[in-house]
């Protein structure tokens, strides 16, 4: 064969072949890229907005977290005062039972001071009248001097 004719003979199929690849597949080809790009375009943008909202959602998280801290302190405050309030409650409470007991005891004590004066008195209009008789040296009848006695111890 020829040589020149195998050489036209082969260009002639090799743009049959291109031509045919370029009439039938090379718009497929094309349409695949161009779609494979776009899917990488769409990609990139989910990204970018998924970064955006990462970035929101940790501001929102971190402006959480300040609301919580501060409303925490609040919250530690209020006990704070809440227990100072108990404790000074019970302070006073403890005050006003110490002056409570202090003036039962008081009272308590008066009375046995008031029991030993009379006491007292009733052994010194003993003891007067003791005295009375041996000095008379009579008895004297306690009855019928009571009002004299009690008289007496009064004046004691």
């Amino acid at each position: 064969m020829l040589p020149n004719l195998t050489l036209v003979i082969q260009g002639l199929a090799f743009f049959a072949v291109a031509w045919l690849v370029m009439k039938f597949g090379w718009p497929h080809i094309i349409g695949a890229i161009e779609e494979r790009q776009q899917k990488i375009a769409e990609g990139l943008a989910a990204a970018d907005r998924s970064q955006k909202d990462l970035a929101q959602a940790q501001d929102k998280v971190n402006e959480a977290l300040r609301e919580a801290r501060v409303k925490a302190n609040e919250i530690i405050d209020q006990a704070h005062q809440r227990a100072n309030q108990i404790v000074e409650a019970a302070k006073n409470e403890a005050i006003a039972e110490a002056n409570r007991q202090k003036a039962l005891a008081e009272a308590e004590i008066a009375a046995a001071a008031n029991r030993a004066r009379e006491d007292l008195r009733r052994q010194v209009s003993t003891l007067a009248v003791a005295g009375a008789e041996k000095l008379l040296r009579r008895e004297i009848d306690q009855n019928a001097h009571k009002a004299l006695l009690d008289e007496l111890a009064a004046e004691i």
